[in-house]
């Protein structure tokens, strides 16, 4: 037999022998912060919102940028100083309409610092609040950290760009982004620039802020659908509303971007912990040595500067809450309306979308001739192309969501409507018989580009829908097949426009 040594010995014998051994050593060394006795990484305890701020913050400022990033590729030409609505006859008729003086009335009715700037280089102007929004936004959405002040300038000049936008700044996502951004200013600590602020905690009032608006949005677009449409109760309105992932392709603007940001409050820093990545030193082993301290403290001794900022946030609780009356009204009426400001500064709003639905899709073809005589049975009728909006049958459907094309998506409801109430189309069709380059530049193709400017435009009324896969368009290569429904607005020169241009402050336009 084998002769027996040490590593023969008997298991008791072995195990007698390590705990004589453990006896006389020190405690063995405990695991780190971010890691549990088994050597795992150590979870999030549920219950604390470090991360979830961080996330919030990030995700509201993604939207901030997208709607800067729209407001200076666009604005110039739709609200400054040759735009299609100019801001600046805007405010001259706030203006005018409080007696001509630029006092609490004007302001309090179009909140914006356009109030205190040079009228004369609106476009300077314009540009200056679109850039400052970007670098701001961009400067959180890459560090993830911001304070009040930070927060509360992004918030004022969006609200300053949304007060002037007449039309172009009239849907429900504008006022949803200022409430939602209103929200974010009490997120962050006053001063400082810190992901993780550790005398400044994410407060439970405004975290309740953020899931009060959610339930608002999604009540009240659920109760707009009930009571404003048979379709939505029949279940056949998805037959005509949802052809393609709306997020993806719909092209709603920053609309279902926005309204995920809220949703983010609902969880907490355990849920949303899979974001960030582990570590020493990293975020989450951060925040899960400050959820240890916590634990082991009984309580952190309140300075002057906590207790201002838990009335600053009590103060906001009081102000939603108030300011909600009227929105909780609204969602109790049998006439509930959808996407309305109750103040100025859009604080608290109610919400709904598609409270119809509109079972084909009309659209308003612009086209140019240069044809001395519009009536001529010879004469040429070249369509205009934008970005986004169908046109070219062969063109493929966009896909541009979270971006906006603010003239393609007014030009679509200006479809449903006849140009007696949408003014600003006449406008463009001037400005298009003068070829002018700022206007040009919202559109996709221009058939006069490098040659003179057409004598006559017209708008025709179409009705598009898509075609059938397989079918007999779908195989030509045709996306949309498109039957006329007949005029839209007559052709129209330059010359004959010039005494509607002048009598709503227009400039007129001359040819290039």
């Amino acid at each position: 037999m084998p002769r027996e040594g040490p590593a023969m010995a008997a298991p008791g014998e072995q195990l007698r022998r390590r705990k004589a051994a453990d006896a006389g050593q020190e405690p063995a060394t405990p695991p780190g912060p971010g890691h549990d006795p088994a050597g795992c990484p150590a979870r999030l305890r549920a219950g604390t919102f470090w991360l979830t701020r961080i996330v919030l913050l990030r995700a509201l400022a993604f939207v901030y940028f997208v709607a800067f990033l729209v407001a200076f590729h666009q604005n110039k030409q739709l609200i400054g100083d040759r735009g299609l609505l100019p801001c600046r006859v805007y405010l001259k008729s706030v203006q005018q309409h409080f007696q001509g003086r630029v006092g609490w009335d004007a302001v309090s009715y179009a909140p914006t610092i356009l109030w205190l700037l040079d009228w004369s280089h609106m476009d300077s102007n314009l540009d200056a609040l679109a850039l400052l929004g970007l670098g701001t936004s961009s400067f959180i959405l890459v560090t993830g950290c911001a304070n009040m002040v930070l927060m509360t300038a992004l918030w004022v000049l969006y609200m300053s760009l949304v007060n002037v936008g007449q039309i172009w700044y009239s849907f429900g996502w504008e006022s949803q982004l200022l409430e939602t951004g209103f929200l974010g200013i009490f997120l962050c600590p006053l001063w400082t620039l810190s992901r993780l602020p550790r005398k400044t905690p994410t407060s439970r009032i405004v975290l309740w802020g953020f899931r009060w608006l959610i339930f608002r949005i999604m009540l009240g677009a659920g109760l707009i659908k009930i009571r404003g449409d048979r379709c939505w109760r029949d279940l056949t309105c998805m037959d005509f509303h949802y052809e393609v992932v709306l997020i993806v392709s719909g092209n709603l603007s920053f609309l279902n971007w926005l309204t995920i940001v809220p949703s983010i409050a609902c969880f907490d820093d355990a849920t949303l912990g899979f974001l960030f990545p582990s570590g020493p030193g990293s975020l989450k082993d951060r925040v899960l040595k400050m959820q240890k301290e916590e634990a082991r403290e009984a309580g952190p001794t309140p300075t002057y500067g906590c207790m201002v900022r838990q009335a600053a946030n009590l103060a906001l609780g009081v102000l939603v809450a108030w300011l909600s009356i009227p929105v909780v009204l609204n969602l109790l009426s049998p006439k509930q309306v959808m996407n309305s400001s109750f103040n100025p500064l859009r604080i608290v709003n109610t919400y709904g979308a598609f409270g119809s639905i509109t079972r084909e899709r009309t659209e308003v073809i612009l086209q140019g001739t240069a044809s001395p005589n519009a009536s001529a049975p010879d004469a040429v009728w070249e369509d205009y192309e934008f970005k986004c909006k169908p046109g070219d049958l062969r063109r493929r459907p966009c896909l541009i969501s979270p971006y906006h094309h603010r003239l393609d998506w007014l030009m679509w409801f200006a479809a449903f409507q006849t140009y007696e109430q949408h003014e600003w189309v006449i406008h463009l069709a001037g400005r298009l018989l003068a070829n002018d380059a700022e206007v040009l530049s919202l559109l996709a193709f221009n058939p006069f580009a490098d040659k003179a400017p057409p004598r006559w435009v017209r708008g025709e009324h179409y009705r598009y829908k898509f075609s059938r896969p397989g079918g007999l368009h779908a195989a030509d290569g045709k996306w949309w097949i498109r039957k006329r429904i007949g005029p839209y607005f007559p052709p129209l020169s330059l010359r004959n426009l010039k005494g509607y241009f002048r009598s709503r402050e227009w400039p007129y336009p001359a040819p290039d």
